[in-house]
């Protein structure tokens, strides 16, 4: 930072427009000036959000989701996890995604962090969350949402990330950010 408190490496837009709007996702390609004083072209994504939730069972398990990705042809292994609607606080998405996605309820939330997985052509963030003292309600799965259940027990989960099983970001991040909340202690 400079004594005037602008970053020397910031760019300032010149111009914006919106390339491509989904569903879900929205492109922009923006005209900016660079620290040197040329221009260049940025193209991104903006997202709306999204939360990830380490829930963590009675006896220590992590809840897991076996579900498959479109975009990369198979099912991964992942923590719940879910879009922000408009407007919606933060805590509400993540007590909403894993009564859905899971069919538990929490009585304990920590919120750990944020992550922003994509920083190169998203401004996708994803608040991270633990949750303890779940109670199975049922879930409420959204029309077209298939997925499998697993609990896994931390030291598990730490190995598969190690040995390149579990290779979604979301997930990596937030297990590790929630690892000293949820760490098993050694018996006295």
């Amino acid at each position: 930072m400079s004594a005037h408190g602008k970053d020397p490496l910031s760019e300032q837009a010149l111009g914006s427009e919106q390339v491509f709007e989904g569903v879900l996702l929205k492109v922009w390609r923006d005209r900016v000036r660079l620290p040197s004083g040329g221009e260049s072209v940025r193209e991104y994504i903006r997202h709306p959000g999204a939360v990830v939730v380490v829930a963590r069972l009675d006896d220590g398990r992590l809840l897991f989701e076996r579900q498959f990705r479109y975009p990369l042809g198979r099912a991964f292994l992942e923590l719940p996890a879910g879009k922000i609607d408009p407007g919606e606080n933060i805590l509400d998405c993540a007590r909403r995604e894993l009564r859905e996605e899971t069919g538990y309820e929490a009585a304990d939330w920590r919120h750990v962090g944020v992550m922003h997985p994509c920083i190169g052509y998203s401004d996708e963030r994803i608040e991270i969350f633990i949750a303890q003292g779940l109670k199975h309600v049922g879930h409420a799965w959204d029309e077209g949402e298939f997925l499998e259940l697993l609990s896994l027990p931390v030291e598990a989960v730490e190995a598969s990330i190690h040995a390149g099983e579990i290779t979604d970001a979301k997930t990596i991040t937030a297990f590790f950010r929630a690892l000293p909340f949820i760490r098993p202690q050694p018996a006295r």
